[in-house]
């Protein structure tokens, strides 16, 4: 007991002096105290002294950015973009830079300690440390990373041990399938994605109180969005316009066609980089239906699962998020973050399948870096150079997501029927309790606590 202890004290340690060290690494950059010299590129900052800082300025008078085709995003986004504003000793980009930090060190925070439980994993921690190290400054000049925090507040939630006194709650178990639906909620009105992270909610009660919360939480943000100012869902006519990005899956068409003498273009179109020209609405709308076939399989699996623990409900997610962003029209560099977020998470539940994808999603981030800004030019002219990265990314993507897949169909449809723990198969049991495999009932208070 004092052997493990230690180690995870020791464990503990060396994660936060490695988050520190490259945290001060990522703020030298964004602050342009420091920069890479070996990777060229595009001011990754110029999104929060630029178009941010534009948005800030519009929302303070009151009123929604409508006019602005580049506001894509739902209207709590407002909150994240009108937060440095708490800050008014510094100005608008520095205090972004620093908020962003705040957010990393809460998202760290909370996988540390849910990490140094019994039955957990440091692990998830040391994702979290190296995925957004691995993206470089790219990590603090979007607000992804407050976003990401959100989510795994919301699946640390869920995962979560007993309530105080060692009495469980209302909804029959472990996990806190409110707390949950709330955070879940106002991330899903901050960048939609987190909606996602319901997938693999127990059925039964816990679901119906998760998802009854997330409900209830979107729709006191939307109330309050209202309120605020007119313009908040102009962002669904944008999304909707948009075409096929150069980073994304769909572009590797494109960047091929090229040199077979495609006749189309590079141009800033809605906010990104995109190609514009012959047949990109048929590329775009194969991505959608794409993604269409995913969410199809997801709905599938939610279906057939006889397995719903801990481990269930973060692999889940983080299958969903994989689905999403792989087949999506657009790959920006900062949809990393969702994915490494995720990841930490899964990593954080020992019961956890999803151990390589996960590694796929740091190697795949890794790349992200040479893609961007260092080979963005290279991307942007479909040379060699940059079709190898997009190549190798996209790639590493597309094995997680069939990894990741594959495993948890294996995990919670494919294993044996399951014993229930004090619920039926398939009923009230909250994550973590109820539903498990047998390979899994002796270690339900471990998945858990």
């Amino acid at each position: 007991m004092a052997g493990a202890y230690g180690q995870t004290v020791r464990g503990t340690g060396g994660a936060i002096a490695l988050w520190v060290l490259t945290r001060a690494v990522l703020l030298l950059l964004v602050f342009k105290v420091a920069w890479f010299p070996h990777l060229p590129g595009p001011d990754v900052t110029s999104d929060v002294s630029g178009i941010y800082h534009g948005w800030f300025d519009v929302l303070r008078t009151g009123t929604y950015p409508m006019s602005d085709v580049t506001w894509q995003y739902p209207p709590a986004a407002a909150f994240a973009i009108l937060a440095p504003g708490l800050l008014p000793f510094l100005g608008y980009a520095s205090a972004f830079y620093v908020l962003a930090c705040v957010f990393d060190a809460v998202g760290f925070g909370l996988l540390l300690r849910a990490g140094s439980r019994s039955g957990r994993s440091l692990r998830g921690a040391w994702v979290w440390v190296a995925g957004i190290a691995l993206l470089g400054p790219t990590a603090y000049a979007r607000y992804d990373v407050m976003v990401t925090a959100v989510a795994v507040a919301a699946l640390l939630a869920g995962v979560a041990g007993r309530s105080s006194g060692g009495r469980r709650r209302a909804g029959g178990g472990r996990g806190r399938p409110r707390l949950m639906g709330a955070l879940t909620g106002l991330g899903a009105l901050l960048k939609v994605w987190p909606v996602l992270l319901l997938l693999g909610t127990p059925r039964g009660r816990w679901t119906r109180l998760s998802w009854g919360s997330a409900v209830l939480a979107g729709a006191a943000v939307v109330l309050v969005c209202a309120l605020y100012g007119p313009g908040g869902f102009a962002f669904l006519t944008f999304q909707r316009d948009r075409g096929t990005e150069v980073e994304s899956l769909g572009s590797l068409v494109f960047h091929i066609a090229r040199h077979f003498g495609w006749q189309g273009q590079v141009l800033l179109n809605y906010g990104s980089v995109e190609f514009v020209g012959p047949y990109v609405q048929a590329v775009s709308d194969a991505a959608m239906g794409l993604s269409a076939l995913g969410f199809c399989w997801l709905l599938w699996w939610r279906l057939k699962a006889r397995v719903f623990t801990a481990a269930t409900l973060c692999d889940a997610a983080f299958v969903a998020v994989l689905v999403f962003t792989t087949t999506s029209r657009v790959i920006s560099p900062q949809y990393m973050l969702w994915l490494v977020g995720l990841a930490a998470v899964c990593m954080v539940v020992r019961e956890s399948v999803m151990g390589l994808p996960a590694a796929f999603v740091l190697l795949a981030t890794a790349v992200t870096l040479l893609e961007f800004p260092g080979g963005f030019g290279h991307v942007v002219g479909s040379d060699t150079q940059g079709i190898t990265l997009i190549v190798l990314r996209n790639g590493l993507l597309v094995a997680a997501t069939l990894t990741g897949g594959r495993l948890l169909w294996k995990s919670t449809v494919s294993a044996p029927p399951p014993h229930t723990a004090g619920a039926s198969a398939g009923g009230d049991a909250p994550a973590g309790e109820g539903s498990v495999s047998p390979d899994a009932a002796s270690d339900t208070s471990a998945t858990a606590g």
